[in-house]
């Protein structure tokens, strides 16, 4: 038999409660998604099943998914339909963490697809981000990463060769680049440098998104000593991933 889909149900506490219903329309969906009653990729009730079951308006119940929408807990097909979102993907924005420890801290899997890893010349934008000379050699790796087969980011990594001469023997989709790298040259400091972007048409296919979805790029760097080990743009689909940092004293 087909799994049917559970009703939505207002408690008898939010019909009480002196609250718009366009407020008590998102907590009962977000009830149902956080209790797993409605897993992500689930459909969501069409707007007119909504209007016909809480005699709202069209305008309230748009209201009320357009901002779960804008919150990341739901995504609109045009034509298709609305579903519940795939949670999303988080690290710490003041952090250099191992991106496979942090799919696997929140109960995923993590693995890797290799695109490229080769030697190149430095060209003049990665010289400078390295601390080297034009045309001096670096290493350059791309590797997909993904979450329950799922891919949440493109690592776009440039590497000093002077201070990781066997990078390009390692089988990264075993172990990641952070892994190798920080057991060579353990991180003294870093910078992080973070954009809204398109991805380019490449990219997108890699991530499997439409063109057009916004992105959150990092570019970053990071030192061992006084010399640049790495220099990395880390792509995110935007519905996929967020950024946290906490800053001050207790934090």
């Amino acid at each position: 038999m087909p799994r049917q889909t559970p009703e939505l149900t207002m408690d008898s506490s939010a019909e009480d409660a002196p609250m718009p219903l366009y407020l008590r329309l998102k907590q009962m969906i977000t009830r149902q998604i956080d209790t797993g009653a409605w897993p992500a990729h689930h459909r969501v009730p069409s707007e007119n099943e909504l209007v016909e079951q809480f005699g709202a308006s069209r305008m309230t119940i748009n209201r009320a998914l357009r901002e779960l929408t804008a919150e990341g807990r739901l995504v609109r097909m045009q034509g298709v339909g609305t579903f519940v979102a795939e949670p999303k993907m988080q690290s710490s924005l003041l952090e250099v963490n191992n991106i496979a420890d942090e799919i696997a801290e929140r109960g995923h899997r993590h693995h890797s697809e290799v695109i490229l890893v080769r030697e190149e010349p430095a060209g003049p934008e990665r010289a400078v981000a390295m601390d080297l000379r034009e045309g001096e050699k670096i290493f350059h790796s791309i590797i997909v990463h993904y979450q329950d087969n799922v891919p949440v980011q493109i690592e776009d990594r440039y590497v000093n060769p002077g201070l990781a001469p066997d990078y390009l023997k390692q089988d990264f989709s075993v172990d990641t680049p952070n892994a190798y790298l920080q057991s060579l040259a353990p991180l003294t400091a870093g910078e992080h440098i973070v954009e809204a972007v398109v991805a380019t048409a490449d990219e997108a296919k890699l991530l499997q998104i439409p063109r057009a979805e916004p992105c959150l790029l990092i570019r970053r760097r990071t030192w061992s000593g006084k010399r640049v080990v790495t220099f990395a743009r880390l792509l995110h689909p935007g519905s996929r991933h967020r950024l946290e940092g906490r800053f001050g004293p207790g934090a």
